[in-house]
């Protein structure tokens, strides 16, 4: 539990550690603090964009889009190394995730299978997005894995933290598959002998369960909100599903918002069409969830649909 410092502190601790550090616009006081407070602060998030390109993703990070404003995190690390900082305050990057792993992360205790999404995480942690396609095949330059270990140590540093401090999106909010390329386990090891100490053994993980969805909200929520004019269905499942099509390359990670909006629905009815979601065409390539193709989608990234 730590009040994050000053602007000009958290820059200066980052060039202490040798970083280049690239100042984006007024990212002092872009935030998102008036939708609620940013702190006490607990750790520190690594997410990687799925997107190619550093100018396209910092803006991207920066500016966000129309149903999730930015900043999107922090600082975009880049391939090259290098921390380009869009935000400072509350941002729009950690979302809804489990209380028992935020629990974990301030007791500094192993990190429990992240089951729920009940917690807010934007008031909770430092995030950094990392450019990168996110399809387990685009590779992690050393320079940017450095640089990640180095933003990490940094922080932790400042606040007294050790390396369980630091966790991937994945390890916070159901579904959530990054950063993909490399393990949390190893960058936590990197930052605890960067800080000088020894890394905690902990025991592996337990194997989370899959999320499950209910065919019948989704569905629900797809009809609805492309023409709703007031406030949108919500479901939590829709992250879910949303998730799984950034995975399958289809929808971008900025419009992975819980909202089953015109944007989710068009990315929905390419897979619809596509081989691996069965080929639909027609009116049965619609953009609204069958059981026939969800189910195909959530054995191949991982939840289970119920009827």
């Amino acid at each position: 539990m730590a009040t994050p410092p000053s602007a000009a502190t958290f820059l200066d601790l980052l060039r202490d550690e040798g970083l280049t550090v690239v100042e984006v616009g007024t990212w002092e006081t872009h935030n998102r603090n008036h939708m609620g407070p940013w702190g006490p602060v607990h750790g520190v998030m690594i997410h990687h964009t799925v997107t190619k390109g550093t100018a396209s993703t910092v803006a991207l990070c920066r500016d966000g889009h129309s149903t999730l404003p930015g900043p999107l995190c922090h600082g975009v690390i880049a391939k090259d190394g290098t921390v380009h900082l869009v935000g400072y305050g509350r941002a729009n990057h950690a979302g809804l995730g489990d209380s028992d792993v935020l629990a974990a992360v301030k007791n500094e205790t192993a990190l429990p299978a992240d089951n729920e999404a009940d917690t807010d995480g934007n008031r909770s942690f430092y995030g950094f997005e990392c450019e990168n396609l996110g399809d387990g095949k685009d590779p992690w330059p050393a320079a940017q894995l450095l640089t990640i270990e180095k933003v990490s140590a940094a922080i932790c540093r400042h606040h007294g933290w050790d390396e369980r401090s630091v966790i991937g999106h994945l390890e916070w909010q159901p579904g959530k598959v990054d950063p993909r390329g490399f393990t949390m386990a190893s960058i936590r090891a990197a930052v605890a002998e960067r800080l000088g100490s020894k890394p905690v053994t902990v025991p592996p993980l337990p194997k989370p369960a899959k999320p499950v969805v209910d065919l019948s909200k989704v569905v629900a929520a797809a009809k609805t909100n492309p023409k709703a004019a007031g406030t949108p269905v919500t479901y939590s499942g829709v992250r879910t599903v949303e998730s799984a099509l950034v995975d399958a390359g289809l929808l971008a990670k900025a419009y992975s918002d819980g909202h089953f909006g015109t944007t989710t629905v068009e990315a929905y009815a390419k897979w619809q069409r596509s081989k691996a979601g069965g080929g639909y065409s027609g009116s049965a390539a619609d953009g609204v969830p069958g059981k026939a193709s969800l189910t195909k989608l959530g054995a191949k990234y991982g939840f289970t649909v119920v009827a």
